[in-house]
């Protein structure tokens, strides 16, 4: 059986636990972990510069683009207060009362014995209620039947254009002069009337049948 000898092992043993140093295994790591960070810190270095260019070119156009972005919001602004304007100016164009087809209709309802000497009239603030006061004179045998019919008449005729129409007397009272009407001296009366009515015109209700039941 051979024999062999090593005069190095001492050497070795020293070689192989300086390899094993904990020291410079703790160096190793701290150095490749050094390593990795400042590589970390070059990367994101570079996205935030990356970044940061971006950032100029957007800036850059914006630049270029607010003064346009500006004048169309304010444009933008003055078309809606102009619109909201018009629907305004439309809605108070639409829902106004007109005056002549009332005088229209008022004119067909006074008789030659009957005169009115004022008309006042006035529109509720929500334009859903017409106000008139007016005052006149009756001429005739019997003076306050001839304001009577005036007013019937008044009625009527209103009815037909409007809705929830009134007319009341406010005054109704006897003159002591008589007025010459073709020849013939007839007494005469005062009167005031109150009228009235809704603009809008009264729908007609439309009434349908009932259907019949069939036969068996």
């Amino acid at each position: 059986m051979a024999l062999h000898l090593n005069l190095l092992h001492e050497e070795i043993s020293e070689q192989r636990q300086r390899q094993r140093d904990p020291l410079k295994l703790g160096s190793m790591a701290l150095g490749a972990i050094g390593a990795l960070m400042v590589l970390f810190y070059i990367f994101k270095a570079y996205q935030t510069l990356e970044i940061k260019n971006r950032l100029g070119a957007v800036q850059r156009d914006w630049a270029k683009v607010e003064p346009k972005v500006t004048a169309a919001q304010k444009r933008s602004a003055e078309l809606t207060a102009t619109i909201g304007t018009t629907k305004i100016l439309d809605t108070i164009v639409e829902g106004r009362f007109f005056w002549a087809p009332l005088l229209q209709s008022l004119s067909r309802c006074v008789a030659p014995n009957a005169q009115l000497m004022s008309i006042t009239g006035s529109v509720s603030d929500d334009n859903k209620t017409i106000n008139l006061a007016m005052e006149g004179i009756a001429a005739g045998r019997e003076p306050r039947a001839a304001a009577e019919e005036l007013r019937q008449l008044l009625s009527e005729q209103l009815g037909q254009s409007y809705s929830d129409v009134k007319v009341e007397f406010k005054t109704l009272e006897d003159l002591d002069t008589l007025v010459n009407v073709a020849g013939v001296n007839m007494a005469m009366a005062r009167y005031m009337i109150n009228v009235a009515f809704n603009p809008q015109k009264a729908d007609a209700a439309k009434s349908t049948p009932a259907p019949r039941a069939p036969k068996k």
